[in-house]
């Protein structure tokens, strides 16, 4: 018999990226883009699930993939209670609290929910999330904001943050727990955080208004005339969350969330995608730079990761500004997928024990 493999998936908020590992090795890997187009018919991202899963079970069914080989299904963790780092089966608690979103939506919510479906639909299957995007390590002095109605919470992209972590320390030869980082990962979201010894103390919400804009998020908005549209009896309150969050950014300023056809538009010569282009790079540099202060100074290396990082005139403008702090190195795109199903297979493996969601 085959050797028994591992699905892993990951729901962006542009993208479904999906993966087949057997052993260590990867398999099968397909990342599949989603329009803003395509997404605008879905008012809700939990109205997504059997779109995305359908396109996951297709593509594994043209790639030939025998899914009965498959014994566990790992998840991008999402918007949940906080929680402490680690692996966690899907269970009742946590499918609830998926579904609900009532901490915040986006895209990764859907990855515990189509892993436990897949998985129910096989043998013996077992599903799971790893280093969802509500892992929590924050110091108490970054949670305050200015009124005590409002708090700051840790909502990034901790999976890959993490691993791009251990791949840095590992590649320089030094522990994870003894370096300062800044790590900012550049995808349909940004979030931008600062890793103290192995925790990540500050780190901007990138899900819901804060830190730099995005390919589709406004990122920290005046406050003032976003309470001023909000009162303007002109858009309710669920418009509002999606000028926000999905249709802000690139989305709103160039009508798209796809940042290479922003970077393909400047190479040809479109002086307004230059503008908005430089204008996120510009954002995301005064983020690395504030994180700085969190860390005293004392930074080991920024680090820059995610799809966007692919793009070598963002990187270039954003080490030209931040490369006085601390070495600038490059991990494009992200070891999300290889991190999901080395968190599974450590399960599976018997190497660590899964942790219970309550």
């Amino acid at each position: 018999m085959e050797e028994q493999r591992i699905l892993a998936i990951n729901p962006g908020s542009t993208s479904t990226k999906i993966a087949v590992y057997q052993g260590s090795k990867s398999i099968f890997l397909k990342n599949i883009k989603h329009s803003s187009e395509e997404l605008k018919p879905f008012k809700k991202i939990a109205e997504q699930f059997g779109f995305r899963k359908e396109i996951i079970l297709r593509e594994l069914k043209e790639a030939e993939i025998r899914i009965d080989l498959i014994t566990a299904v790992v998840g991008r963790g999402g918007i949940v209670k906080p929680i402490e780092s680690g692996v966690y089966e899907v269970n009742e608690r946590l499918i609830h609290d998926l579904h609900e979103s009532k901490l915040g939506e986006h895209a990764s919510n859907l990855g515990g929910l189509i892993a436990n479906d897949i998985a129910n639909s096989l043998d013996n299957a077992r599903a799971f999330i790893a280093d969802p995007v509500v892992v929590d390590e924050m110091e108490d002095v970054a949670r305050y904001t200015g009124h005590p109605k409002f708090v700051r919470h840790s909502i990034f992209h901790a999976l890959n943050q993490k691993a791009i972590a251990r791949k840095h320390a590992k590649a320089i030869d030094k522990p994870y727990k003894e370096l300062n980082l800044i790590i900012a990962h550049l995808g349909g979201g940004i979030s931008v955080g600062a890793h103290h010894k192995g925790r990540v103390i500050d780190v901007n919400n990138a899900l819901d208004g804060d830190g730099p804009f995005s390919p589709e998020r406004t990122g920290t908005l005046p406050c003032g005339q976003v309470a001023q549209l909000c009162f303007s009896g002109e858009y309710t309150h669920d418009e509002v969350k999606k000028i926000i969050k999905g249709e802000g950014g690139f989305v709103s300023y160039l009508g798209t969330n796809d940042a290479y056809s922003v970077e393909m538009k400047i190479k040809d010569g479109d002086k307004e995608a230059k503008k908005i282009h430089d204008a996120l790079a510009y954002q995301l540099s005064k983020e690395i730079g504030s994180l700085s202060t969190v860390l005293k100074g004392k930074v080991d290396a920024i680090l820059l990761t995610g799809g966007m990082a692919y793009d070598k005139t963002l990187v270039d403008y954003v080490k030209e500004m931040v490369a006085f702090i601390a070495p600038v190195s490059v991990y494009p795109g992200e070891d999300e997928m290889e991190a999901l199903a080395m968190n599974g297979r450590s399960v599976m493996n018997g190497e660590v024990e899964p942790q219970i969601y309550t």
